[in-house]
């Protein structure tokens, strides 16, 4: 019997190095891929249990806004530091950071249309949406604009107002797009509206809110911050100034105004010419409480943003949940 020739040998073994070779990557592909796959189970258990740990600081935070509204049911008030501030706890792996603020203390930009099914303009919430951006020293023709077009992103027609812009201006754009025709979701949607800038934006966010309704803006006049006197000033039209306004608020009871005639007989704003229907929005309780909840959790971190309403009997109805920062 003849034996195989030398290269016949070295074939032999090349073949079988290959093998190897190939056995040994697709073993590294197989642990890898369940590396991968314990990985992503690992991830999405801990996705879960923080979802589940911010589900449970939204619950103890209704609950803390329910001893609130218990220890004051005539008025609300900044006593306990409780507006804005953040509360942070540990938990097993992780922590977790819960805020709750008053809702209402903003300009709520639906209040720019009336109506339900059919949303059409409403002049004084036009005219404090104007105000406002005065307050924050837009430019008159660039404020005038936006109050043009954020009313007629809303309302259900298609007439473009003076300085506005409807569904064909919108769709010349690239990409094309429409108007809403429904009142705002979220203040973010403003981003999407003509002649809103980044920069507009960031000065117009801290001082406005979509809440899920066309009434004007109900302000609790006892949560309202030196920071927010922009709100107050939209109120009131620009008829009494920034400075006033601050004084007002430094010279507030301790306790917090005890009526709204209480309020509006203030000296500064007892002569003031302030239309009864901006007169009704002063408020001394809050309708609306937003909560943000920031869970971090092994490598995971998850964000809860909430919108409350208080309703008669100190009842509570979530109205917005959503996991994502509110923008």
């Amino acid at each position: 019997m003849k034996r195989p020739a030398e290269h016949e040998r070295g074939v032999a073994l090349l073949v079988v190095l290959l093998l190897v070779a190939f056995m040994a990557t697709l073993a590294v592909a197989v642990l890898d891929d369940i590396r991968f796959g314990q990985r992503r189970v690992v991830n999405a258990r801990s996705a879960d249990q923080a979802r589940w740990y911010a589900l449970g600081a939204e619950s103890l935070a209704r609950a803390q806004i329910g001893q609130l509204l218990t220890a004051q049911p005539d008025r609300l008030t900044l006593a306990g530091n409780w507006n804005g501030r953040i509360f942070r706890f540990p938990v097993d792996g992780g922590a977790i950071s819960v805020r709750v603020r008053d809702g209402t203390t903003c300009f709520n930009l639906n209040s720019l249309v009336t109506g339900a099914a059919v949303l059409e303009p409403r002049a004084i919430g036009q005219r404090q949406f104007a105000a406002l951006l005065r307050a924050l020293d837009v430019p008159e023709t660039e404020a005038i604009g936006l109050v043009a077009a954020v009313t007629d992103w809303i309302d259900t027609d298609q007439e473009t107002s003076a300085l506005g812009a409807e569904d064909r201006d919108y769709q010349a754009l690239v990409p094309p797009y429409r108007t809403s025709g429904r009142l705002l979701s979220e203040v973010s949607e403003l981003r999407a509206i003509r002649s809103m800038t980044p920069a507009l934006y960031a000065k117009l966010r801290p001082y406005v809110c979509a809440l899920p309704t066309s009434e004007l803006s109900p302000i609790n006049v006892n949560t309202l911050g030196p920071d927010q006197l922009p709100v107050l000033a939209a109120l009131v039209e620009n008829k009494l100034g920034l400075g006033q306004l601050a004084l007002l608020l430094r010279d507030r009871p301790a306790l917090g105004w005890t009526s709204k005639s209480e309020f509006w007989s203030e000296a500064l704003l007892r002569d003031v010419p302030v239309e009864t229907e901006s007169k009704a929005q002063i408020a001394l309780t809050t309708r609306f409480f937003s909560l943000e909840a920031l869970v971090v959790y092994g490598e995971t971190e998850t964000v809860l943003s909430s919108l409350i309403e208080v309703l008669p009997g100190a009842r509570l109805k979530m109205l917005d949940r959503r996991w994502t920062r509110e923008e």
